[in-house]
C-alpha cells in the first residue's frame, strides 16, 4: 500500500475520486481512504460476493463499496487501480481497453510470474494457475508492451516484492541474500533471473 500512496503523489492534480477493481476485501482502499482523508472519495468494485461481504464491514464516509463490475458502470475516475487483477482475466487485451476509459490515471500492480529460475523448476507456474488462478503469465517487458499495446501511455514504473514470495517466508529466505546482491548490481536481470518481484505501474 505505501508504494500505492507514494506513486499517487506523484500525480500533480490531487485525485478526488479514486476507484479500484477486484478490491477484494478491501483492504488497500480502506488504508488510503485513511491516510488521505476526507477530501478523497474511494469505491471498491468486486463481483465476489464473498469479497463483498468482507469489505463492506470497512465503509465509511469516504470510502464505498459495490458489488459490481466497474467497466459496466457509467462512471469514470481520476485514478483507477487494477491490483493483481489482469492476469485472472482470460480476455486481458479487451479488459485493459475497456479499463483505460474509466480514469485520467491508472494504477497496475502485475505479479512478474514469469523469470529463469521459475521456469527451471517443474511446478511454480502450473501452482500458481490452480491455487491463485493466474492464467497470464508477465515479464516486465511483456507487461509494459501490453499496456503500451492497448493504449497506454506508461508514466513510471517500479519493482516491488511478490505478494506470493511474502508468503513464502522459507521460499523468500533462500533466495534473499542472491536476489540482494544481483539486484543491486542490476535490478532487471536479477527480476528475469531470479524472480520474486512485481510491477507496478502508473500509465495513463
Amino acid at each position: 500500500m505505501a508504494q500505492i500512496s507514494g506513486i499517487l503523489r506523484q500525480i500533480a492534480l490531487r485525485p478526488k475520486a479514486v476507484a479500484e477493481i477486484g478490491c477484494g476485501i478491501g483492504q488497500i482502499l480502506s488504508c488510503l481512504a485513511e491516510e488521505m482523508g476526507p477530501g478523497v472519495q474511494f469505491s471498491g468494485y468486486d463481483i465476489s460476493p464473498q469479497a463483498y461481504s468482507l469489505c463492506r464491514s470497512k465503509e465509511r464516509e469516504n470510502l464505498h463499496f459495490s458489488l459490481a463490475d466497474l467497466l459496466l458502470e457509467p462512471l469514470t475516475f481520476d485514478v483507477a487501480l487494477a491490483i493483481d487483477v489482469f492476469e485472472h482475466v482470460e480476455d486481458y487485451r479487451g479488459f485493459l481497453r475497456q479499463f483505460r476509459q474509466k480514469a485520467k490515471h491508472k494504477i497496475f500492480h502485475i505479479p512478474l510470474d514469469l523469470s529463469v529460475q521459475m521456469l527451471l523448476r517443474a511446478s511454480p507456474l502450473a501452482e500458481l494457475r490452480s491455487s491463485v488462478g493466474h492464467i497470464h503469465y508477465f515479464t516486465k517487458d511483456m507487461a509494459l508492451a501490453v499496456l503500451r499495446e492497448t493504449g497506454y501511455e506508461i508514466q513510471d514504473w517500479f519493482y516491488t516484492r511478490s505478494s506470493l514470495e511474502l508468503q513464502l517466508p522459507w521460499r523468500s529466505s533462500l533466495l534473499a541474500w542472491p536476489r540482494a546482491v544481483m539486484f543491486r548490481l542490476c535490478e532487471d536481470l536479477a527480476v528475469r533471473v531470479l524472480g520474486g518481484c512485481s510491477l507496478l505501474v502508473l500509465a495513463k
